[in-house]
């Protein structure tokens, strides 16, 4: 028979269950398998929600915990929750925003308030030089591949947007075909071209594993990071940090938005006949533009300064009456 307490400290939680199983109750059996099957699962749920997922009493909770050596169960979740924290910080920042009553409004503005001090922050941490060589590095490229996975597949897509019109081949791989299609179409690149990979918690990790593949064939990844921590950090040869710090969600997407703007209008003010090749294309998409946003600035009223009266009209001048009526 095992004791709890004989249990080493930093023993992983499983493998705590796995040495306690053939001591445990049945019911205390059916938590552990619930807890093996479902760890992250469990590892969200407070007490009551643990109980009532697997049909037992709260005491009973509180039994199964300290038959493996914890105080109770705050202490056992915590364990659950060991290598999961990063992943479960939204969850538990989104449980204690609902404890709280907040007005929308308030919700809102705090949300953009956290957004104004991303962009802050990623402002001032910009390094010149790195900006410098991650321009340098876009113009010179024969090709572009940008990479992005996820939540970061929509960002890659408005990076290849921005940046269509400066570079004559790039590409975006937002996981259309699976990471193995993507794979295949960065296995084309050579020395000459470029990988922008963007990725921010939670990090996909089929994004790390396909620039990982990528060093040693001579292709220089551009990335797009949160911060020297995120695990596709150490795989760039330029990396620019984007703080995108949530409130309520896994990542704040506002602040990378913005520095995809900023650095596609780098690429703009660097490139050669960036004005000409601006106004050819908008020359070309003009039959599928709103015509009414085309129209110059001030057009608008005097449009309605000309435009006919049917109040004025009552009012013709008796000398202008016989020319009205013979138009008409």
């Amino acid at each position: 028979m095992i004791h709890a307490e004989s249990l080493p400290a930093d023993l992983p939680l499983t493998e705590r269950i796995v040495r306690a199983m053939p001591d445990l109750t049945p019911a205390q059996q059916r938590m552990a398998a619930f807890v093996l099957e479902n760890t992250f699962r469990a590892a969200t749920m407070r007490i009551d929600e643990f109980a009532n997922a697997v049909g037992v009493s709260l005491a009973t909770v509180n039994r199964f915990a300290r038959a493996l050596g914890f105080d109770g169960y705050p202490q056992c979740r915590a364990a659950m929750v060991r290598g999961f924290e990063a992943t479960l910080a939204p969850i538990e920042s989104l449980r204690t925003s609902k404890a709280q009553a907040s007005a929308s409004a308030d919700v809102m503005a705090a949300s953009l308030a956290q957004a104004m001090e991303n962009l802050d922050w990623t402002r001032r941490s910009l390094d010149a030089g790195t900006c410098e060589r991650a321009v340098d590095a876009i113009l010179h490229a024969h090709r572009i591949y940008v990479v992005g996975l996820g939540a970061s597949g929509y960002l890659a897509g408005l990076l290849h947007h921005g940046l269509d019109p400066y570079c004559e081949n790039v590409q975006a791989v937002v996981g259309a075909g699976g990471s193995t299609h993507a794979a295949r179409q960065l296995f084309k690149l050579r020395e000459g071209d470029l990988v922008i990979a963007l990725a921010f918690p939670r990090y996909v990790s089929d994004t790390i594993t396909l620039c990982r593949r990528l060093r040693g064939r001579g292709v220089p990844v551009l990335v797009l990071t949160d911060s020297p921590t995120s695990p596709l950090a150490p795989l760039g040869d330029i990396v620019i940090f984007v703080r995108s710090k949530p409130r309520l969600s896994s990542n704040s997407e506002a602040s990378v938005l913005a520095m995809i703007d900023a650095l596609c209008d780098a690429v703009a003010q660097r490139a050669k006949h960036a004005v000409d090749r601006a106004t050819e294309l908008t020359d070309f998409l003009l039959p599928w533009l709103d015509s009414a946003s085309l129209a110059p600035v001030g057009s608008a009223s005097a449009v309605a300064q000309v435009a006919p009266n049917p109040a004025a009209a009552s009012r013709v001048a008796p000398g202008n009456q016989d020319r009205k009526d013979k138009a008409s």
